[in-house]
């Protein structure tokens, strides 16, 4: 406290006479004649106005650039022009002496701090230092540090330990890129950044530990989204030994909520038991597995009513739709939300509406009028209503009726409430799919992941009697206002069950041995029941703050393209360090 009595934030009224010393960054100075100006100085806390009256006092603040660290001594007096809209409004300092502590070298600053939000990305992540400043963006910082504090004393109350586990590792298959460290003192190998402790905590369910949990740091080698950060984010990880999905349910259906209702931008948000919907039923009534049940539209499969009405792309595919009612939208604002989600999923939505007259009419209206009757009944068609078609095979017709209905409701308001938070539990995932590239069985989510019906149905399947492919697991992801927050499993703790699930993904013996060593052994000395989960923090913060980027709510995000333009990484080393872990690099000849 050696450089202020107070912060600027603290003095009021009350405080009128006293001799204070505060300290900040000089945000602003407007110069009245040549021996009055004021100035607003901020630190972290607020700001305080102060007010040169001397020309002594003008001689060092006219040499002094915005955002300089002053020291300020003076004595606080009542303002004649109050500022109701401040916590100190009421007072102003009057300095006797100004002493700079941190001068601004620089005549202009980038941006103005206080409006570092409006300006281009690339130029707030590089000097990320002055946009920090800017209170709005500070408090969602704040914000961040008050989470991560409630969810520790949280978990902590419900007998959790945190437990850190390493960060250098070795390379598993788990889903994403690496993260890879070469390793000096082993020429040619090398360590992998973890995607998630997932291995190190079931090793310590393995190993007698009841409740572990740690703020995680992950690491993944993955595009950036606005709901995702490229290279590291955090999360709130969790397992718990001898429990089940209703266990783990049960933990984070108490933790959340107080939090989600202390500090979050809404004042509404769903209660325990949280809203459980199975992922089948999840894609064919909202089109994702990540359903914004804010919004009140769903989608309703119309294959047999309008599937064969002589439209070409409706032919020998499954047809979706999804019905807004009272749509006021105009022909260029409807054009334009196809165009969208064709943009977002690659495939076409069409539509037609109910006209006030109660005709159907626009789009493909001319294929499907003969259907009115049809339509009216199975869909309740009113006036204004508006009906957006997608098609295809089943899950490309799901997921593009997906985008389409939240598209939607952000063009009709009306049927999104906004101001809430709304959680749901998606459970009954699919064990396994057919890989996009690869073509052939592959883990839908989590490889360790314990099967519905147990050991007998994965030998069915071996055998043939089953198919893979129907399969489910005891896989779940919290969602809330359309944001995936956590996945989570209850675990495959039997050695022989996991040997077959990995059978089926023509990965043998051997294989299961050779890429997952420490928990298959740790398995075959007994290995408790056991379940989790990971609700990601960064997430978490962004829905809280009322954010759209996860961005705003990491100090010192990367961009888009996984590059920190602060610091310059990545970037290059010299050719001694590259030596020393025997590495060259081969580049391109282009």
């Amino acid at each position: 406290m050696q450089n202020r009595t107070h912060h600027c934030n603290e003095l009021r009224l009350s405080d009128a006479g006293k001799t204070v010393r505060l300290s900040g960054w000089m945000e602003n100075v407007r110069e009245v004649s040549a021996s009055l100006a004021f100035v607003i100085l901020r630190d972290f806390y607020g700001t305080t106005q102060i007010v040169v009256q001397s020309e002594e006092m003008m001689g060092v603040i006219r040499e002094l650039n915005k955002e300089s660290v002053i020291s300020v001594t003076g004595v606080v007096r009542e303002r004649d022009s109050k500022n109701p809209k401040l916590p100190t409004g009421d007072i102003e300092v009057v300095p006797a002496s100004i002493e700079v502590l941190g001068r601004c070298r620089y005549n202009a600053l980038p941006f103005q701090v206080n409006r570092s939000k409006e300006a281009d990305e690339s130029l707030r992540l590089k000097y990320r230092y002055l946009d920090l400043r800017n209170p709005e963006v500070k408090k969602n910082i704040v914000m961040r540090c008050q989470v991560v504090s409630a969810l520790r004393q949280a978990m902590t109350a419900h007998d959790f330990l945190e437990i850190t586990t390493p960060i250098l590792t070795a390379s598993s298959p788990e889903g994403a890129r690496d993260y890879l460290v070469p390793a000096r003192k082993h020429p040619g190998m090398f360590y992998a950044l973890p995607q998630a402790p997932q291995q190190f905590k079931q090793l310590l369910m393995a190993s007698g530990f009841d409740r572990y949990f740690q703020i995680a740091p992950c690491f993944r080698d993955e595009d950036a989204r606005g709901d995702r950060s490229p290279g590291e984010f955090y999360q709130l990880d969790m397992e718990m030994a001898f429990a089940s999905q209703d266990d783990v349910f049960a933990i984070l259906e108490d933790v959340l909520p107080p939090i989600f209702a202390k500090y979050g931008k809404y004042s509404k948000a769903s209660g325990a038991p949280f809203r459980r919907i199975p992922y089948l039923e999840a894609m064919e009534r909202y089109g994702s597995d990540k359903p914004d049940l804010r919004i009140d539209l769903e989608v309703r499969d119309v294959t047999d009513l309008i599937g064969d009405c002589g439209f070409g792309p409706f032919e020998g595919g499954e047809v979706k739709a999804v019905v807004v009612s009272d749509m006021t939208a105009t022909r260029k604002q409807i054009d334009n939300l196809c165009a969208d989600v064709e943009v977002v999923t690659g495939s076409k939505a069409f539509w037609f509406k109910m006209d006030e007259q109660g005709e159907i009419a626009g789009g493909i209206a001319k294929f499907v009028k003969d259907r009115k009757d049809a339509l009216v009944e199975a869909l309740g068609l009113k006036p204004n209503t508006f009906v957006g078609l997608t098609c295809g095979k089943r899950l490309a017709a799901q997921k593009t009726a997906g985008v389409l209905r939240r598209f939607a409701a952000e063009l009709c308001p009306a049927h999104i409430d906004r101001e809430k938070y709304e959680f749901c539990w998606i459970v009954d995932f699919p064990m396994y799919e057919i890989g996009e590239e690869s073509g052939e069985l592959e883990f839908c989510h989590n490889p360790f992941s314990m099967p519905n019906g147990g050991l007998d149905i994965l030998e069915k399947a071996a055998a043939g009697e089953v198919d893979p492919l129907s399969i489910t697991a005891f896989q779940y992801d919290l969602v809330c206002n359309g944001v995936e927050l956590s996945s989570g499993a209850v675990r495959n703790h039997d050695p022989e069950l996991m040997l077959k699930a990995f059978q089926l993904v023509r990965l043998g013996e051997e294989d299961v041995k050779a890429k997952f060593p420490a928990m298959y052994n740790a398995f075959c000395y007994g290995a408790p029941p056991h379940a989790g989960i990971a609700p990601g923090v960064d997430r978490m913060v962004m829905l809280l703050a009322g954010e759209d980027s996860i961005r705003e709510v990491i100090p010192f995000p990367m961009n888009k393209n996984a590059q920190d333009l602060l610091m310059g990484a990545p970037g290059t080393v010299e050719q001694k360090q590259l030596d020393e872990l025997h590495i060259a690099i081969v580049r391109d000849e282009e």
